[in-house]
């Protein structure tokens, strides 16, 4: 194992940003910058041992300042959508930054964790992020402390690690925006991947995205994936949910969760014979098939486009705070916010 460390670039503040690259003695790697925690490449061997990168990005810093798909970036303090852009914990209303209709997505486009620079710390086997949250930032109450380690193993396993504490209860809800294409990223559609998930239920959304607080089942309708099918198959359907969102864009509420980590998760590329499973002890996963990529060019000079990559975004269901019957992502003094998410390569 070994982790090299290199300049990546400077934000427009004149700081200074590095990659730190993770590779394992399979042929394996991954490479991280400390500005928004963002993995900007995997590289991962095909059947034929050829490896190449199955994520999308950007090869210079710049590229990332915008970044409006947030293509591998850590999302937080509140990943995903909250109605209406405010939320009440005990008793007290806060309001955060309208930036998706009348709703909140992922926090704050141009203050959210995936535009800051974190301090980094590199390992044997990993590189480790920390970031300071002020209380009030962004709207959300609680001073805060947040560590994200990125990990790689032998066993082709990147392991994401997270860890938040907080002085007063607030919404912690982070998650990973990697896009995947296990083709390689230059190899353009995603749609005959072929993805299980071991999800027998969704949460619904109405216009906007936003969960109607139901959770039904996928049993009879194209959001079934808990038998492997191409994301493609049935991604064009006569379904208002599918309508609703362009195609797949929905939390799936994963079987059994219990708060250990366990697989929710596999896809696999028929042309590349690369397999992924994915592995968390959270409650719930969005899958999204990209369908929204704007057009832009990424590494490599490629240019991307709708469904070129996938993401499975670990996570507390959206808007959990408005619906009581959801797990609740409320953290605070006496309770820490813990999680971890493996896409292991097989």
């Amino acid at each position: 194992m070994s982790v090299v460390k290199e300049r990546f670039g400077t934000t427009k503040c004149g700081k200074e940003v590095y990659a730190y690259t993770l590779t394992n003695s399979k042929g394996m790697s991954a490479k991280v910058i400390n500005y928004g925690a963002i993995l900007v490449s995997l590289t991962v061997p095909d059947q034929n041992g050829h490896a190449d990168d199955v994520v999308l990005g950007f090869d210079t810093l710049e590229g990332y300042f915008g970044n409006g798909s947030f293509f591998g970036a850590t999302i937080g303090p509140s990943a995903n959508r909250i109605a209406g852009a405010a939320f009440e914990i005990d008793g007290r209303t806060y309001r955060i930054d309208v930036n998706d209709g009348e709703n909140n997505l992922h926090s704050h486009m141009e203050e959210g964790y995936h535009k800051r620079v974190w301090n980094a710390v590199e390992g044997e086997d990993s590189v480790t992020l920390t970031l300071e949250g002020k209380d009030g930032e962004m709207g959300f109450p609680g001073n805060k402390k947040i560590t994200m380690v990125y990990s790689l193993s032998e066993e082709n396993e990147l392991k994401l690690s997270y860890h938040v504490t907080a002085d007063a209860d607030t919404i912690v809800n982070l998650t990973n925006h990697t896009y995947f294409n296990l083709s390689g990223h230059r190899s353009g559609k995603i749609e005959d991947h072929q993805l299980r998930l071991n999800a027998s239920h969704y949460t619904p959304v109405v216009a906007g995205a936003i969960p109607t607080g139901e959770i039904a089942p996928v049993a009879g309708t194209p959001m079934d994936f808990t038998v492997m099918k191409p994301v493609g198959q049935d991604i064009n359907a006569d379904f208002e949910q599918l309508k609703l969102t362009q195609g797949y864009d929905h939390n799936y509420v994963i079987d059994g969760a219990d708060g250990t980590l366990r697989e929710i998760a596999e896809v696999y590329d028929p042309g590349s014979g690369r397999r992924m499973k994915v592995f968390t002890d959270l409650p719930g996963v969005q899958f999204y098939a990209g369908n929204c990529i704007g057009v832009e060019t990424g590494k490599d000079g490629v240019e991307y486009g709708p469904r070129m990559g996938l993401c499975l975004e670990t996570q507390y269901y959206p808007d959990n705070i408005h619906h009581p019957s959801f797990p609740q992502a409320v953290f605070g003094p006496g309770r820490d916010y813990r999680s971890v998410t493996v896409y292991q390569f097989v």
